[in-house]
């Protein structure tokens, strides 16, 4: 990789509320105090629902024009995704993921037997670690993620993690084992960020959607929809910097990888 060439790490911590993001991830609130960062409140799109949701964070198109309108639609996207705008401009891709990210955007249905470990240029996800259980866990996925970075050195690396919605779904968005993941997460991110730093990557940090106390995600509640979103220094586009009364919509985040990637949106984000 040429010196100055973009690079973007996207984490996406799945089922991640904003304001257990605020209390629990400790390291990134630190780079917030120091200036380094920035957190945004993000609000999902609808249903707030994982795989609606990683068509819309990765594509930046509505349920109603994409089409993956519940969790079980399983097939391949018809949108242009992040994946596919870096491969056709040469960029190099990656993702360590739950295995719904590979359907939408390389190969429907999954099977685990031949598409755990995915390497192929011709596909929009060229390098892909793909998990199929959600408490596979957070500490395996990052080190997938280390593994696709230090191998195949990609311009767009995409790590997508469960255990936080998993523990919310067991024990509810409010309780001690959902605080627990978050806190877990922190960790690994205190661990990698600056090695990721330190050798020219971006970083974002997000989610999905989030969680409420009992346990469930899909409707219009704040503790459902709400996400944070955590950048290094500010928004690229004044208008996409919220005040105190509003989020920023869930719609902006396909063009912002663009942006840091330095490639051009498809026609359908934000049309």
């Amino acid at each position: 990789m040429l010196e100055g060439e973009a690079k973007l790490i996207v984490v996406v911590l799945d089922g991640l509320r904003y304001d257990s993001a605020r209390k629990y991830l400790g390291y990134m609130e630190h780079l917030v105090e120091q200036g380094e960062m920035n957190c945004y409140r993000v609000q999902s799109q609808l249903p707030s629902l994982s795989r609606p949701l990683y068509e819309v964070l990765l594509t930046g198109t509505p349920v109603a024009r994409n089409g993956i309108t519940a969790n079980h639609i399983a097939r391949l996207s018809h949108e242009q995704s992040v994946f596919h705008l870096a491969r056709e401009a040469g960029l190099r891709t990656a993702a360590a993921a739950y295995h719904w990210v590979s359907e939408l955007y390389n190969s429907a249905p999954f099977n685990p037997a031949l598409d755990r470990h995915q390497h192929d240029d011709s596909r929009p996800i060229q390098h892909g670690m793909f998990y199929f259980e959600d408490h596979y866990p957070d500490s395996h996925l990052f080190i997938d993620a280390e593994h696709l970075r230090s191998t195949y050195n990609p311009h767009f690396l995409y790590i997508h993690s469960m255990n936080i919605d998993d523990m919310g779904h067991k024990h509810g968005g409010e309780s001690k084992e959902y605080a627990g993941s978050v806190r877990v997460a922190d960790g690994i991110l205190a661990t990698l960020v600056p090695v990721w730093r330190s050798q020219g990557y971006q970083v974002v940090v997000t989610s999905d959607h989030g969680m409420n106390a009992m346990g469930h995600h899909g409707g219009t509640e704040p503790e459902e929809r709400n996400v944070p979103l955590y950048v290094f220094g500010e928004l690229p586009s004044p208008s996409l910097m919220p005040d105190q009364t509003w989020a920023i919509s869930q719609l902006h985040l396909a063009p912002l990888m663009c942006h840091y990637l330095g490639i051009k949106t498809s026609e359908a984000m934000l049309a």
